[in-house]
């Protein structure tokens, strides 16, 4: 996929992330071959009232939204790989999520179907 077609779906992201969680992440650091990117947030909303105790310190507690991202990716026919990189939670200074698009999905229809 291009780097331009990935960043069309860039403002779809943008306005998703605004609507259900009230933030407006940065898209940045593309690589070289512009399928890879991160979504930094600088605020999290779903890290307000939590703490991790000692002996969970290694849960992800956000990884839910990379779970989204990509099951709403799948929605348009988009594989793409979710992964942190930084968490507030965890005392980084913002909320990094790495993103890796790895193939259009192909409609697979059953003989017969259209």
């Amino acid at each position: 996929m291009s780097r331009q077609a990935n960043r069309g779906t860039e403002s779809k992201k943008m306005v998703a992330f605004k609507m259900y969680l009230g933030i407006t992440p940065s898209i940045t650091n593309w690589s070289p071959a512009g399928d890879e990117f991160s979504l930094i947030l600088e605020n999290n909303p779903l890290v307000d009232f939590v703490e991790l105790p000692d002996n969970h310190s290694s849960l992800i507690y956000s990884n839910l939204l990379c779970g989204v991202l990509r099951g709403a990716l799948e929605m348009v026919q988009m594989a793409v790989e979710a992964r942190f990189v930084q968490d507030t939670l965890k005392g980084d200074g913002v909320t990094e999520i790495r993103m890796r698009f790895i193939r259009r999905i192909e409609d697979n229809l059953p003989a017969g179907e259209e």
